[in-house]
């Protein structure tokens, strides 16, 4: 994860504020200028949050009417949280201490605000839920994939953590649920090179050196589905659903792979069949070696 400096507004209500980075040239005479031209219809609330100082800029300075624009400098203000329906799923607590909040993530729930989804995150949920204000993600899994997920408590420790995610030393495994093919030689490691462009929904694969690579076991066979324990070497976005459908067997209730195909925001009736089973690291504070599982199970398709 990217090292961004600490914002001079903080957390509210268990929303970080917006930080917003002015372009390197503009005509705008002012700050406020380029945010109301950034945010047209946000016009109002923008000169409201202006007038009662909660637009300010990286050392915490209020932002006025008359501030000028300053090219590549950065603002900070809480934006209006959208108007959401709640996730009817509830986040189970697996372990907490001094250092590391984990749970035990349901489908459907995004871990941190994004899109349309905000308030309802798991990191917001938390934070309001427990007065955890410095709570941040160790690492992220898909708003579809239910499963073990890391948070660290204080801004002391999170980089540390963070690290074991980005410099890959911890061992992660999944479980998954697919269509069976007798035919299939597992176990099997699966490497090929992931392009997920920004703005496309769907990551793909495409010629070159491998930048991806997980394991596929088969657990257990049932009628005509199975169950697969998958173990990722690298955590590209959507690698494990990408490989399960390269081998012909994509992962059930996936909406995207190997086609995508449009589902309502609340049609739960068919989560996407992956999770996070568990997470093993040696702890960067004390050295034991530490794993963390979920104890929720994946259901047959019908």
């Amino acid at each position: 994860m990217a090292n961004v400096p600490d914002a001079p507004l903080p957390v509210r209500d268990g929303l970080n504020p917006t930080r917003l980075r002015m372009p390197d040239t503009g005509p705008w005479p002012t700050v406020l200028g380029y945010l109301v031209a950034r945010f047209p219809h946000d016009e109002t609330r923008l000169r409201e949050k202006v007038a009662t100082a909660e637009v300010v800029d990286e050392r915490g300075q209020p932002i006025t009417e008359s501030t000028p624009f300053a090219p590549r400098r950065f603002v900070y203000l809480y934006r209006d949280p959208p108007v959401e329906k709640r996730v009817p799923f509830e986040i189970e607590i697996l372990h907490r201490d001094e250092n590391l909040l984990v749970v035990d993530k349901p489908h459907f729930l995004a871990s941190t605000p994004r899109g349309a989804y905000v308030a309802e995150s798991a990191l917001v949920r938390l934070r309001r839920d427990l007065d955890l204000p410095e709570l941040t993600p160790a690492h992220r899994l898909d708003r579809l994939t239910a499963g073990v997920l890391i948070f660290t408590v204080r801004r002391e420790v999170r980089r540390d953590y963070q690290s074991l995610f980005d410099q890959r030393r911890v061992t992660k495994e999944y479980e998954a649920v697919a269509r069976y093919d007798p035919d299939l030689l597992l176990p099997a490691t699966v490497r090929s090179r992931i392009v997920k462009e920004r703005g496309v929904l769907k990551a793909y694969e495409v010629d070159g050196p491998a930048n991806s690579e997980s394991r596929i076991e088969l657990l257990e066979v049932h009628g005509a589905a199975a169950r697969y324990r998958l173990l990722p070497h690298t955590g590209k976005t959507h690698q494990l659903r990408v490989h399960m459908s390269s081998l012909g067997i994509p992962i059930h209730g996936d909406n995207f792979y190997p086609d995508f195909y449009d589902v309502a925001a609340d049609d739960y009736s068919t989560p996407l069949r992956l999770l996070a089973r568990s997470v093993e690291f040696a702890d960067p504070c004390s050295g034991v070696t530490r794993r963390f599982a979920s104890v929720r199970s994946l259901d047959w398709p019908l």
